[in-house]
């Protein structure tokens, strides 16, 4: 046996009585719907029932299992300590999947534990099953979300499928998750127009269990969605990797400011076609070769550069045979990698800092791919998932006010004494000039309410 069913479920502690307080009464909508998901995990008489939680302890670059034999917890950081659960752990199914892990090379495993109780994202769904099954009878693994992309969220979920069919008996998964934060005015993190967006297309995507659509929502609309869950069901969607899968959306709503969507999955027979993971790499590596035909000279330098010093340790010389606009001219250059269309590195100059804009790629290009903070040296067996793009930087000009600036066309600097932050034009997930000020002044180091001077310019992007 592999995962028979799963289900999505949110986790407001407030929709637990002894903590709402008459609270839960503006969402019983959800609460029936988590009741009907929690009678059709318990239908399922799972032998264990993986939970996945977003407020599990997570890393950046590392899946954490809960380890040992079990864990407790309560809501009395909500005010209500009698409100406590028991989860008995499966270690017998935690072994087998962090060997699993290790031996496919794969970040994830039982270490660095920082908190062993009981979360409230699990303890939420434990609230239901309670309702409807005996607690103690049942195994638990507790996985933690991390940083990591996507389709390693979905890697994993294959490795949860696998360790499942290899032990047997019936699996249940929760993945347990908020969706948008962000529906109201008056909500947690206030009001972003993506946020009713997601809301809408994840429950659409979810309730068709269209699973493979989950690798075509971007970094950038999930957190301007200020979404809680989304990687959690795709953690989900990887333990039903090649087989059939029935859904039904329960319920939606978001009274709060965010987003609460219920609903219920059965796994049916193998089916090829959902092998999601592979068809996405697929794709992938189909589109990163047509954009590596059509690259022009100033992307093809960069990459050369790439290669050279990544495989080899040298710096690539400037080549014979380039353009004027490459060996004539100086300019500022920004140079970004992305690999599997997320962000891998970026480096650049906002004046002239080499002798040609040939010479200032191939410095910049080697800058992005070892010296940026945000991530790790580019690997050799990375390089070919790696695209790239270029970013030639006009001169800039002071501006007086941000009414100056577009978008799309100019990007901007500000400063504020020695504190200096840029941000290039036209970057996917940034909508407003309000918002770009605000990234470039958090670069900086700059608060949100202090006062900076305006630069603007405008690039030429090659790709």
């Amino acid at each position: 046996m592999s995962i028979t069913a799963g289900i999505m479920l949110p986790h407001p502690p407030l929709i637990v009585p002894a903590v709402g307080r008459g609270e839960e009464s503006k969402i019983t909508a959800t609460a029936k719907a988590c009741e009907k998901a929690a009678a059709f995990v318990a239908q399922q008489a799972p032998k264990r029932v993986i939970i996945t939680s977003p407020h599990a302890t997570a890393y950046a670059d590392y899946f954490h299992i809960s380890p040992g034999g079990g864990a407790s917890g309560s809501f009395a950081q909500f005010g209500a300590p009698n409100a406590a659960f028991r989860a008995d752990y499966d270690r017998e199914f935690t072994k087998a999947l962090s060997a699993a892990a290790e031996r496919e090379g794969f970040p994830a495993g039982t270490l660095g534990e920082r908190d062993k109780k009981l979360d409230h994202a699990t303890m939420v769904p434990l609230y239901f099953l309670e309702k409807t099954m005996d607690l103690s009878q049942t195994k638990f693994v507790r996985i933690g979300l991390s940083g990591l992309t996507a389709q390693e969220h979905y890697r994993l979920g294959i490795l949860i499928k696998e360790t499942a069919e290899k032990l047997g008996g019936n699996t249940v998964f929760i993945a347990s998750g908020d969706l948008s934060h962000r529906l109201s005015a008056d909500g947690p993190y206030g009001y972003n127009e993506a946020g009713p967006k997601y809301d809408a297309r994840i429950m659409d995507v979810m309730g068709r269990g269209a699973f493979g659509e989950l690798f075509d929502f971007s970094e950038e609309e999930c957190e301007e969605a200020g979404e809680c869950g989304q990687r959690s069901f795709v953690i989900m969607a990887g333990a039903f990797d090649g087989r059939d899968v029935k859904a039904e959306k329960l319920s939606y709503e978001g009274p709060f400011g965010v987003g609460y969507g219920v609903c219920t999955f059965t796994a049916g027979a193998n089916d090829e076609s959902r092998r999601f993971l592979a068809l996405y790499e697929e794709n992938e590596a189909r589109r990163t070769s047509d954009l590596r035909k059509n690259e022009d000279q100033f992307v093809r330098l960069a990459r050369a550069s790439i290669e050279s010093y990544v495989k080899n340790g040298t710096k690539l010389s400037e080549p014979s045979g380039l353009p004027p606009e490459l060996t004539k001219r100086r300019a500022g250059v920004f140079v970004s990698l992305k690999k599997e269309g997320r962000l891998r590195g970026c480096i650049g100059t906002t004046s002239p800092t080499q002798s040609s804009v040939a010479r200032e790629i191939i410095q910049n290009a080697i800058s992005a791919a070892t010296q940026d903070p945000r991530f790790e040296p580019v690997r050799p067996d990375e390089l070919e998932k790696i695209t790239c793009s270029v970013d030639v930087l006009g001169p800039t000009e002071p501006i007086a006010s941000e009414s100056e600036l577009d978008v799309k066309k100019f990007g901007v600097i500000v400063t504020r004494g020695a504190r200096r932050g840029l941000l290039l034009p036209n970057l996917e997930g940034v909508g407003s000039v309000r918002q770009q000020i605000e990234i470039a002044k958090q670069k900086a180091g700059i608060r949100p309410d202090e006062t900076v001077s305006l630069e603007r310019f405008e690039v030429v992007r090659h790709y």
